[in-house]
């Protein structure tokens, strides 16, 4: 069994079912990409595999158990997540918020430590905010503050991190540059990820597994260069297109029909 699955879950909002009856398993040191248009349920299944959306029916199992009948410290040892929006508390400065991220390892027995410091100043470095540790987070652009959310899930250290639309707010170089940083820390420290991401071709190009998403439901599955084609595209974003090798990686790069081809096809 892989460390984090969800069985026949059905998932929703006071009485709104988003999805029904599903079942997913995020390979082992996987760096996975869930993808899929608006409203289709992938932000709704990143919560409840990151415990904060409980089932109305099926569960979520970390390590082989319900994840909400664990407790909450445990799972956030073993289980880090940037949600969509954050709102920081006023009055914060960004080396305080990335220092919350080591909060999990804190104990009766066990409070700030050298080890923290050091998690900490490289969570920043690695991200791009050291030079703004001393700044208000609330003083900062939409960019920079996602930057430092992602600094503070980083300093946390868990083997599973979870990330939904972690490129929000950035310009394509720091779209480029967080994305560069998950696969580094996939490939190098052997963490589990797990991504919702709006950009196909980011997806297609970063992913070791792709989960194609729909109306609730998960339309395909599997490594991006075994699933992402033409139809797959049309089936799940309703889009006329050409799939090509990217020059760069050969991984599989979507080519959007032209305005005028679209027009002919209607």
């Amino acid at each position: 069994m892989q460390r984090l699955t969800a069985e026949s879950v059905t998932l929703g909002y006071d009485q709104r079912v988003i999805t029904e009856n599903l079942s997913v398993e995020i390979p082992d040191n996987s760096f996975t990409v869930i993808v899929g248009p608006n409203a289709c349920g992938k932000s709704t299944l990143l919560r409840a595999l990151a415990r904060m959306l409980k089932p109305s029916q099926g569960q979520v199992l970390l390590d082989g158990q319900t994840i909400h009948q664990l407790p909450a410290k445990k799972v956030a040892r073993t289980l880090g997540l940037l949600p969509q929006s954050s709102i920081a508390p006023d009055g914060i400065t960004v080396a305080d918020l990335v220092a919350r991220g080591r909060y999990p390892h804190q104990g009766l027995l066990r409070q700030w430590s050298p080890e923290d410091e050091r998690v900490v100043d490289e969570s920043m470095e690695s991200t791009g905010v050291a030079e703004l540790a001393e700044r208000y987070v609330d003083e900062l652009s939409g960019g920079q503050r996602q930057r430092v959310w992602i600094a503070m899930a980083l300093a946390q250290q868990t083997p599973l991190l979870l990330l939904d639309e972690p490129t929000t707010y950035l310009d394509i170089q720091h779209q480029i540059d967080v994305l560069d940083l998950c696969a580094e820390l996939h490939e190098t420290q052997g963490r589990t990820l797990v991504a919702v991401l709006h950009d196909l071709n980011h997806a297609a190009r970063y992913a070791t597994h792709l989960i194609a998403m729909r109306d609730g439901a998960i339309v395909a599955e599997g490594a991006p260069s075994d699933i992402v084609d033409a139809e797959l595209v049309e089936r799940v974003f309703g889009m006329r297109c050409q799939v090509i090798d990217d020059p760069e990686t050969g991984t599989p790069l979507v080519v959007p029909a032209a305005r005028k081809a679209r027009k002919v096809a209607a």
